[in-house]
């Protein structure tokens, strides 16, 4: 390994240990105890070098948010690849995507409701996020019906999800309901477009 190889190795491992220690602290105490201090002091590196990765909180909030895209992508593909007959997947994606929103609230926080500096839905949007909701695409368009553009039909659903994991984890909604709030989501999906029910068929 060259000496170049292995800087950038070193540099590459600093960065992963950085947004894996301000996810930490973020689940753990809430994002506004992740400063750059506490940081540095908990990965024992000084402010100045962290400053070498990231410019400030803004740009580990985003670096985080791409993190956390990836894995939300994974783990709803692996539910939907689980699932059988479309309305069942469409099922499996909304159960995966909010056991990921309450499982890592900080992460879902950084990817939704902070200023990560990311741009959203415009040509310069980051993979990672284009590809989180391509997953959530690539299920609802076979249940999205005539006549509705799936890309529109998926946003819709999607926020729909994203109010149930907000309001829910504010306390504006019970969560012993949010099972029932699903299937009431799901079955009113059109029965021609989402034939098979929730237990399976194609």
């Amino acid at each position: 390994m060259s000496v170049q190889e292995r800087k950038e190795r070193d540099r590459a491992e600093r960065e992963r240990l950085i947004v894996a220690t301000a996810r930490q602290l973020a689940e753990q105490q809430g994002w506004d105890a992740v400063t750059t201090r506490r940081l540095a002091e908990r990965i024992e590196y000084s402010q100045p070098v962290l400053y070498s990765h990231f410019r400030g909180k803004r740009e580990i909030i985003g670096a985080v948010a791409l993190q956390g895209s990836t894995e939300m992508a994974a783990a709803v593909r692996a539910a939907t690849a689980a699932a059988n007959g479309p309305r069942a997947r469409v099922y499996a994606l909304a159960r995966a995507y909010l056991d990921f929103a309450e499982r890592n609230p900080a992460v879902y926080d950084a990817i939704f409701q902070l200023d990560g500096g990311l741009a959203y839905a415009q040509e310069e949007t980051p993979e990672p996020l284009k590809d989180a909701f391509a997953a959530l695409l690539e299920c609802l368009g076979e249940v999205t019906g005539e006549g509705v553009a799936s890309g529109l039909f998926t946003e819709v659903f999607w926020a729909s999800l994203h109010g149930v994991a907000t309001l829910t984890r504010s306390g504006r909604l019970p969560p012993e309901d949010t099972e029932v709030r699903v299937r009431l989501l799901v079955d009113r999906l059109p029965v021609h477009a989402a034939e098979g029910g929730l237990n399976g068929g194609a």
